[in-house]
């Protein structure tokens, strides 16, 4: 290395202090969100401490968490246009290809836990599912949101949001800069409405998290897409803010398409979540929202 060429095609990272406070910023959140449900964790001191401030006992943890992560990524998209060599890209495209796929295990978890419950809402050896649910899908009691309004909305928006985040990029690869910047543009738009979509929906919903099975899994397999929307929204919103500055290249835009990746796995989640909970999981329920 004495006369400054590289040796290899690897990135070696600098020492960096993000990975310790990033782990300090989670211990700090998750002790705060402790403390928030059981306010008597630490004793009454604690507790009255925690009753005075509330939920924002976790938002020192949170800051430095979002901090963390505004910092160390600045340094990886710095990092991107001078060492991500193709070899390097590629262990890269490994690497997001094992995130989706442990994605795709975790939404499993919640598929599972309705269709156990749906598949069988009735089971002999079971007599505590009849006793819950009445021995119908969606249990007694239960009215629904209307599968063919405010979900079909939002499955549009995101068929339609896919669309142009290909466009994007299609344009990056093609150095079309001013397409890539509208491609972008507008998949950021169109994610915003979906959430925004979607937050009406939860604040006019016809039940509540805690009724039953059906409004629990419901809310945890939506909500979790949900978040997972908002994630790729932002992700998408840095590229775009990358693409107004030229950054991406032809062959050098892996932030790009690791972001596309992701966005797309989310349509498919809500493909799934459209038609196995909104509409085949409705059964014949009466329709409360529309």
């Amino acid at each position: 290395m004495a006369d400054g060429a590289p040796k290899h095609p690897y990135h070696l990272v600098d020492p960096s202090p993000w990975p310790a406070l990033g782990s300090l910023g989670a211990l700090i959140l998750a002790l705060g969100a402790g403390v928030g449900m059981h306010p008597d964790l630490f004793g009454p001191g604690v507790q009255k401490i925690v009753a005075s401030v509330q939920w924002w006992v976790i938002a020192p943890g949170l800051l430095l968490i979002f901090a963390v992560m505004y910092w160390w990524w600045s340094d990886v998209v710095v990092e991107s246009r001078k060492y991500h060599t193709a070899v390097v890209q590629l262990g890269l495209r490994y690497g997001m290809i094992l995130f989706i796929a442990s994605e795709v295990l975790f939404f499993a978890a919640f598929f599972w836990a309705f269709f156990d419950a749906s598949l069988f809402p009735g089971e002999l050896k079971q007599p505590i599912r009849t006793e819950v649910t009445g021995g119908v899908w969606p249990p007694k009691g239960i009215s629904i949101i209307a599968p063919f309004d405010l979900p079909l909305m939002n499955t549009l928006i995101l068929l339609l949001s896919g669309t142009t985040v290909t466009w994007a990029h299609h344009a990056i690869i093609e150095g079309n800069q001013r397409d890539a910047v509208r491609g972008l543009l507008l998949t950021v738009v169109l994610g915003a409405c979906f959430t925004g979509i979607q937050a009406y929906e939860y604040l006019n919903a016809p039940f509540s998290f805690r009724e039953n099975i059906y409004t629990s899994t419901f809310f945890m397999a939506t909500g979790f897409h949900g978040f997972h929307v908002l994630v790729g929204t932002t992700f998408l919103l840095v590229c775009l803010f990358r693409a107004m500055k030229g950054q991406f290249k032809p062959k050098q835009h892996f932030g790009f398409e690791a972001a596309a990746w992701y966005w797309h796995f989310v349509d498919v989640v809500w493909l799934f979540l459209f038609f196995c909970i909104y509409w085949w999981g409705a059964g014949k329920a009466p329709i409360a929202l529309h």
